[in-house]
């Protein structure tokens, strides 16, 4: 149960003290959204430019992705087309006249605008991002994991590929509703070519969706060269719808079977009229057929219209196969974007001025009828959605991939690594296409359409905060080559995107803020660490902003005793031997700075060329304190010798106001270090520090001798002093077990003995040395292992000059309670009778200041004296060795080393260092503590 607190210097670990704690050891923005898409005739380039072989380059190297494996697509194909299918969706044939007939045009335009705001500054975000390195696999997820770190990044993503996963049952439930239009009963007769009812319509679903895994399971490429086609396909069929409203005229359309909210059968197309628009251009709200007869309002119809017009980052999700992603999403995406918002404008238009409202409200496909070729809406209806679907099936099963391969989730999904063929991940697609399945059994395309909804925004909302911490932090490498993007382009986005989730439904977005910070904690509790550290995370960048700003507002000079704390500066030589003094140090703190600092004895050799030591092993230390579990910063140095290195540590460690106030040593003497690394019943064994046959942090071993001497350790603790840090040392801590403490009722004690012991005084008890050991033993009797023990502070007076001693007494016992009241502190006073019974304090009073700083430096030391001071302390000793029985921990008066340069220094600092040593000896864990200022106060 020994540990040696001596403090020693070797080659390798300079300073061993015992188990106690030995000694020693600029925004981008500027450009607005007014040049967002200008420029657009180099949009579609599919290949790297020409003077950029590599296509992109990456952090540190540069690479070839056009010569990769499977980047084969260019913007295009890779990306306009994907995003503008997305973006038509089942909204452009289905829903964009159940919009205009409910909302009313006006409503209509402004629903859109807002959607496609949201959008284009999202778009920036995601341009921005894509822009300032090289995109991987994973599109969205992977900006955002590499951008927010590997928690949020984890949980953002797992939400956007179950919103890829809901959009894709979004897509095959409008494609079954086109199918059972077209070719289901019709005029409510159970007379068609197919069956109608909710499990044939799960059934159509489920084989739409099976022929879609047969699609995407050939690969990108083969989809890349589909959504060309149906790009194509659709754009034609949009074409036919608007020649249609400009040429059709008046006509009755029939009501669909399933609507059983009317007793009517036909309602009115009227062809451009003046009347039909005026009637149309406000709000109209009425039941929905297709949801059991829900009531429709604003947030329902935008959440449909939202969710038509999510497929903004279907290009980003394809960033694995793009040639040159950096330059394919922005320049794919935009153009999309604009392209898409004026088709839906046009098309907006149109419906009101040609379409009652009736006939908008009751048959939600009134575009075959009207259509001078029905046929081509029917093909209209099939391709998009179809498209629309592939996209977000291979977007969700990309973005398994990505979460899979960085094992955010452990080796929970292996099996999508292992099932990849060919660069395709068969088995991300399989767990895909099964859970679209689960989706599929909601049934209603508007339900659908508002979880859809939110679980976009939700990773929208992700992709603009991860843009906006970012750029606010100012990090020098954050240089995206897209410049249409500014802080105030990702801030209005995200507020947008955090609005219209709670417009939409505010249960739905609750719910998806609750799931993603649910897994935002489990992957913060279970992910592998190393991840932030390969990444990057925001959240580092942005305390460090933070911090800095508030570190240059606290103004040292603005100190008051109030607000108070200990500021810890523990210098530690080898930590195996000094584990419970590291944890005790971490109680002590009090929510104030705790510095572990370390002195490494050596030479900074100019042609030496080796890195400097303590660059190497600054990491180990980092190591030491996750292992200790304390909240502690490190700070090593490399210095000739011990001393000189804690004085650089006092001077250098914190930072502005922030600096230590305390400094704890080790004490010095000749009990034997124990290594708590190895000891079996220690808390703290680990082998974490035992690689190789070669052991960390290493300790002096028994029978090797100090390299730090008495004289030089006494030096140590008079620089201390002078420097004006209050001073601790430690004793026997390697004998402190809290976890006795909490269990074991035997000890019940924590003890202050306000007195010095080397030059005792009829005065108050309470000098500043005084006050700053009751506030340090204050301070740990507030903690939770702590609490349980009484404080008890110990009244020493000496005989007094005075004839009336007696009357005296009284009244110091006195001054002493009013003065713990005053403070707060909730102590015991306990008088000890033997103080004047047993010693003669005045005779032993002028031996004793010989051997302290207020002698007279001149003073010749007499051998008769020495020896009447040690038998004295060991008096003292014993006197508190009796009232110790049941005491954690020991709070004493460290008198203050002698003076220098006086007569006899040398030995002055032995006899000086020989008197504590028996002071202290065989007591509980003991500090020895010295205050410079005033740590407690009075007033409010």
């Amino acid at each position: 149960m020994i540990a040696q607190n001596n403090v020693r210097s070797t080659n390798n670990d300079p300073v061993e003290s015992s188990e106690s704690s030995p000694i020693t050891g600029a925004s981008n923005g500027g450009a607005g959204t007014s040049r967002l898409f200008r420029q657009f005739g180099s949009l579609f380039s599919s290949s790297a430019p020409a003077n950029d072989p590599a296509g992109y380059v990456e952090f540190g190297s540069i690479s070839d992705p056009a010569a990769s494996s499977g980047r084969t697509l260019g913007t295009f194909a890779g990306v306009f087309c994907p995003v503008a299918l997305s973006m038509f969706s089942a909204l452009v044939f289905i829903r964009v006249g159940f919009i205009v007939g409910n909302a009313g045009l006006y409503v209509t335009l402004l629903q859109f605008i807002i959607a496609y705001v949201i959008l284009l500054f999202t778009v920036s975000s995601v341009c921005a991002i894509s822009t300032n390195g090289a995109v991987e696999g994973g599109g969205v997820y992977f900006m955002i994991s590499r951008t927010l770190g590997p928690e949020f990044g984890g949980s953002i993503g797992t939400l956007f590929f179950l919103a890829n996963v809901v959009g894709c049952g979004l897509a095959i439930s409008g494609c079954a509703e086109g199918i059972i239009q077209n070719f289901g009963p019709t005029d409510g007769s159970d007379s068609g070519s197919i069956p109608d009812g909710r499990w044939w319509r799960f059934l159509y679903c489920s084989s739409i969706n099976t022929l879609m895994l047969i699609v995407v399971l050939i690969g990108a490429e083969m989809f890349a060269k589909t959504s060309m086609l149906i790009l194509g396909v659709v754009v034609v069929c949009l074409l036919s719808t608007y020649i249609s409203f400009l040429t059709q005229g008046p006509m009755d359309v029939n009501i669909p079977h399933e609507n059983s909210l009317v007793n009517y059968t036909t309602a009115k197309y009227t062809g451009l009229q003046a009347d039909t628009l005026w009637a149309n251009l406000h709000s109209n709200y009425t039941k929905d057929y297709t949801s059991n007869g829900n009531q429709v309002n604003f947030a329902v119809v935008f959440g449909v219209l939202f969710s038509g017009v999510t497929g903004i980052m279907a290009g980003a999700n394809m960033s694995g196969e793009l040639k040159n992603p950096s330059k394919s999403i922005p320049a794919g995406t935009l153009s999309a974007v604009l392209f898409t918002f004026l088709c839906y404008m046009a098309l907006s238009v149109l419906i009101a001025a040609t379409t009652t409202s009736t006939l908008l409200q009751n048959n939600f496909l009134f575009l075959g009828p009207i259509n001078l070729w029905p046929t081509f809406v029917t093909i209209g209806i099939l391709t998009a959605t179809f498209s629309t679907g592939l996209s977000n099936l291979i977007g969700a099963s990309r973005v398994m991939e990505a979460l899979a391969k960085d094992r955010v989730f452990g080796p929970l999904m292996n099996f999508v690594v292992k099932g990849t063929y060919k660069s395709n991940p068969i088995a991300a697609v399989i767990a895909s296409w099964v859970l679209v399945e689960t989706i599929l059994l909601i049934g209603s395309l508007n339900t659908i359409a508002q979880i859809n909804s939110v679980l976009f925004m939700l990773a929208y909302l992700a992709t603009n905060l991860a843009c906006l911490g970012i750029e606010i932090t100012g990090a020098p490498n954050f240089r995206p080559t897209y410049k249409y993007f500014t802080w105030h382009t990702a801030f209005i986005g995200l507020l947008g995107t955090a609005i219209m989730m709670f417009v939409i439904n505010s249960i739905y977005a609750l719910s998806s803020i609750i799931l993603c910070l649910l897994l935002v904690i489990a992957l913060h509790l279970f992910s592998p660490a190393s991840q932030g550290a390969q990444w990057g995370s925001i959240s580092q960048a942005l305390m460090f902003h933070q911090v800095r700003k508030y570190l240059l507002m606290l103004d040292s000079r603005k100190d008051h005793v109030k607000f108070w704390r200990p500021q810890m500066l523990l210098l530690v030589s080898s930590p195996r031997s000094c584990c419970p003094l590291i944890h005790f140090v971490n109680d002590m703190k009090k929510g104030g700075l705790y510095v572990i600092g370390h002195v490494k004895v050596g030479e900074f050799v100019d042609n030496d060329s080796s890195h400097d030591p303590t660059i190497e092993e600054y990491t180990q230390w980092l190591s030491l304190v996750d292992h200790m579990k304390v909240k502690a910063f490190v700070e090593l140095t490399l210095s000739r010798n011990v001393r000189e290195g804690i004085q650089h540590l006092i001077r250098i460690s914190g930072m502005g106001a922030m600096k230590p106030n305390t400094t704890i040593l080790g004490f010095y003497d000749e009990e034997q270090s124990k290594d708590f690394f190895e000891y079996e019943e220690s808390p703290y064994k680990t082998n974490e520090f035992d690689g190789n046959g070669i052991k960390l942090f290493p300790y002096r071993k028994s029978g090797e001798t100090k390299s730090l001497g008495v004289v030089e350790y006494v030096r140590i603790i008079d620089d201390v002093l002078r420097m004006k840090k209050n001073l601790c040392l430690c004793r026997h801590f390697h004998r402190l077990d809290k976890q006795m403490i909490a269990r074991n009722n035997h000890i019940r004690y924590i003890d202050v003995w306000p007195v010095n012991i080397f030059e005792p005084k009829n005065e108050d008890p309470f000098d500043v040395v005084s006050q700053f050991m009751m506030q340090l033993a204050c301070i740990i009797n507030m903690l939770p292992v702590w609490k349980k023990l009484e404080l008890r502070v110990f009244l020493c007076e000496s005989e007094t000059v005075s004839e009336n001693s007696a009357a005296f007494e009284r009244p110091a016992e006195h001054r002493l309670d009013q003065r713990l009241k005053l403070l707060r502190i909730s102590a015991s006073i306990h008088k000890i009778p033997e103080w004047n019974k047993d010693i003669d304090f005045a005779k032993h009073r002028n031996i004793l200041k010989q051997f302290t700083g207020t002698s007279d430096s001149n003073q010749v030391m007499v051998e008769e004296n020495i020896n009447r001071s040690k038998l004295y302390m060991q008096r003292i000793n014993q006197i508190i060795r009796d009232k110790s029985n049941a005491t954690a921990v020991t709070f004493m008066y460290l008198p203050t080393p002698p003076a220098t340069p006086s007569v006899d220094y040398k030995e002055k600092c032995h006899h000086y260092l020989d008197l504590l040593t028996e002071l202290t000896f065989d007591l509980p864990p003991t500090i020895l503590v010295h205050g410079i200022d005033a740590v407690t106060s009075t007033t409010l």
